[in-house]
């Protein structure tokens, strides 16, 4: 994906370009599928093929990382993860590509708000400003110049709020648990949550949407890898505007594959969004390092 001997923003950037690309072949994915199976199916295949590449990544690394203490901490996160995905599927069906991801950059947001309730964390003046400006950004693409809201849209908000407590609760477990035993536990989790609601609705897979089940299962852990990879290479205040190209990019794919049109309020709200999270993270930056100097 990048090549060891670039800058590490150059490796950081190419790696959100592989999440940006596996991000669009989920999104895409995930609606082609609609068309012939439920949505509870999709988040079944998508969990089974996560688990068979992450017992197989476990099976060489060692199997006793996944043994656990946590589990009540595993079954939260994974059940306000399942949520979640639900939600985000739900608003690629309904809504257009690029409304669904404007909303998902509300995560931030919430993360702030849950944080400072399950791990007692100060919510700080740049952090209520980058509060304050989600929800402005939120307002203009939710419900642009007093149009009805769509009930995905309001999905895709309350899966924002789930993506948060999973940020928050995956906080919580990594002093403890290894990457692959927090992706052995999100699989496995999952898959069972998803199974007995696909089996009331179950519905015949036809051969067309078999690479599309492929797609799904493993364009997800590409995403989660590649940012990860990401923001080890590079500050945040790199990384984050680099992810705020994911909203042109899918605006691009959902206008060519399905001729969607998006609206300016659209952009207008995620850039207010944006300016939130880079906010927060500009002054949290500062602060810490007014915090080292103090030290020394």
């Amino acid at each position: 994906m990048a090549n060891p001997g670039m800058h590490p923003v150059t490796q950081a950037a190419a790696w959100m370009g592989g999440a940006l690309v596996a991000l669009a072949a989920m999104a895409v994915a995930s609606r082609e599928l609609a068309a012939h199976l439920s949505i509870f199916q999709i988040l079944f295949f998508r969990s089974a093929c996560g688990l068979l590449v992450v017992s197989l990544i476990l099976w060489r690394a060692g199997w006793g990382q996944v043994r656990t203490r946590r589990l009540r901490g595993h079954l939260v996160r994974n059940a306000s993860h399942f949520c979640a995905q639900y939600g985000w599927v739900y608003g690629m069906v309904y809504i257009p590509m690029a409304a669904v991801i404007a909303i998902e950059f509300t995560a931030p947001v919430w993360t702030i708000l849950l944080a400072a309730v399950i791990v007692n964390e100060r919510i700080t003046p740049p952090r209520m400003v980058s509060v304050a400006l989600g929800l402005a950004g939120v307002w203009l693409i939710v419900q642009p110049a007093g149009a009805p809201v769509h009930p995905a849209a309001l999905a895709v908000l309350a899966s924002s709020v789930a993506f948060a407590l999973t940020y928050v609760m995956t906080k919580k477990l990594t002093p403890t648990e290894t990457p692959l035993c927090i992706l052995f536990y999100m699989s496995a989790v999952q898959l069972a949550l998803a199974a007995v609601p696909s089996a009331f609705d179950w519905r015949p897979i036809p051969l067309q949407a078999i690479h599309w089940i492929v797609v799904v299962g493993l364009a997800s852990l590409v995403t989660h890898y590649c940012l990860a990879r990401a923001m080890k290479l590079a500050d945040a205040t790199i990384v984050v505007p680099l992810d705020f190209l994911r909203l042109p990019f899918i605006a691009m794919i959902g206008a060519l594959l399905y001729g969607e049109s998006v609206r300016m309020s659209l952009f207008a709200g995620a850039a207010l969004i944006l300016a939130g999270n880079l906010y927060s993270v500009a002054a949290e930056k500062r602060r810490s390092r007014s915090l080292q100097g103090s030290g020394s």
